[in-house]
């Protein structure tokens, strides 16, 4: 039962996030998955990305492009080659250690932060 309530509150929690500002996916999701559910980093990229299988951001989108419409042929295009991107990306992960691919995810998101603070 706790293991539901957890994944509930993850599944809430990167949702609004995804909402919110767009992202969710690997940020949220996947330090959560290894803290609160005990998965391995490799399985918490795979259980994230499983997540995001179905169209589970389709409503967010809906909202987005009432206020603002979408470029749908870019938004294709993108969607193309991430699932091309996502594919090559998986089958490095696989062979990267463990300890490793915490490291690299982490500075990812530092710069990312740090990006996202200073830029006007």
């Amino acid at each position: 039962m706790t293991t539901l309530l957890l994944a509930i509150l993850i599944g809430v929690c990167a949702g609004m996030l995804s909402g919110l500002v767009g992202v969710g996916g690997g940020i949220l999701m996947v330090p959560m998955f290894a803290y609160f559910l005990g998965l391995t980093h490799h399985n918490a990229q795979g259980m994230s990305l499983a997540v995001m299988l179905p169209p589970v951001t389709i409503l967010a989108v809906m909202n987005y492009h009432k206020s603002e419409p979408i470029d749908w042929k870019i938004a294709a295009v993108v969607a193309a080659f991430f699932i091309i991107g996502g594919f090559f990306g998986s089958k490095i992960a696989l062979v990267i250690n463990q300890a490793m691919l915490k490291k690299i995810f982490g500075v990812i998101m530092i710069i990312v932060a740090l990006k996202l603070i200073f830029s006007k």
